[in-house]
């Protein structure tokens, strides 16, 4: 039975549901409920928000405006804009109690979610008050770089990669002030086509050799999310079997990953042999390839014959999403 007291956390500003809703039993996906805006949070003594002229991209350029009203008096070191980066990952935990003699008595497995910024990048303009009097209110403009490599938000399920831009008022003797927002940074198909990062080489290519077959992309690469991939599939040694299909498959290094089939389409074996062309939709929330922080999310296409008294034969290409 899952105990009592288990807990998640992130780092500010991320940091609105640390607590029991980021933890569960083992086996569980804590994060799978979780909507990155829901772990955003501002401070109380601030009201405002931080809004952008054009949706944020990988690589690209920011600019917007900044809105603050103090609904107490402020009184800081400094204050600056800054962009954060957080990698937040469901983990496995585990705990023993032994008696005196070292023999386990109880032991409680379960799954928690644990995070950290990967980016924290302060920006010297605007130039932001560091004191406001009550109900002051300041305006600015700022232009801003997005990530310039990535990785682009992501929510995997089992992890989660999210950015916020937030005004930060630096005090001395008393917590930090935080007015954020949540940036929702988009992947950029044009880097991602360049081959940037490990999501490019044969995930871009139209056909791909596998063994003695191929297996041919002809919709555009990378593909976006909701849309169609046309799949050409040429095996001439695949073996007979009862069945046969090719899948989409999402494949993550996250600490607690399962490997998933996000489309599958049925396919007969002779068919494999002689080239089977169809279609498989991409789901329109699959999040994108990319490679970032330490986390990686890549996709293959799967061509398998299943067989009666043998293991499943298959062959594999890899395929970017954008």
């Amino acid at each position: 039975m899952f105990g009592f007291g288990h807990s998640g956390s992130a780092p500010a500003p991320f940091d609105r549901l640390n607590g029991s809703r980021l933890a569960g039993p083992v086996g569980s996906h804590p994060l799978h409920d979780v909507r990155p805006a829901e772990l955003i949070q501002s401070s109380g003594a601030l009201r405002g928000d931080i809004t952008l002229d054009a949706p944020a991209r990988v690589g690209d350029g920011m600019t917007g405006t900044i809105r603050v009203v103090a609904l107490e008096a402020i009184e800081a070191r400094g204050a600056a804009l800054r962009l954060v980066g957080l990698r937040l990952d469901e983990v496995r935990r585990e705990h023993e109690e032994r008696d005196s003699e070292g023999r386990v008595t109880q032991r409680e497995e379960w799954v928690e979610a644990q995070g950290r910024l990967f980016v924290e990048d302060t920006f010297t303009e605007p130039v932001i008050p560091a004191k406001l009097a009550v109900d002051a209110a300041w305006e600015g403009r700022f232009a801003v770089p997005a990530p310039p490599l990535g990785p682009p938000s992501a929510h995997l399920g089992e992890s989660i990669i999210a950015w916020a831009l937030e005004v930060r008022w630096d005090r001395a003797l008393s917590g930090d002030l935080r007015l954020a927002t949540l940036l929702e940074v988009a992947q950029n198909r044009d880097l991602q086509a360049a081959g940037v990062g490990r999501q490019g080489g044969q995930s871009l290519l139209a056909e791909v050799a596998i063994k003695e077959g191929s297996i041919t992309v002809d919709s555009p690469l990378p593909a976006p999310a909701g849309s169609q991939l046309t799949v050409r599939v040429r095996w001439p040694s695949a073996p007979s079997g009862r069945g046969a299909r090719v899948e989409l498959h999402r494949r993550s290094n996250a600490p607690n990953a399962v490997e998933g089939i996000v489309a599958s389409e049925p396919v007969d074996p002779a068919a494999l042999r002689e080239g089977a062309e169809l279609r498989l939709t991409v789901p329109a929330g699959a999040p994108p390839s990319f490679d970032g922080a330490g986390l990686e999310n890549r996709y293959v296409l799967r061509a398998l014959v299943d067989r009666a008294f043998f293991a499943d034969a298959a062959i594999e290409r890899p395929v970017a999403i954008v």
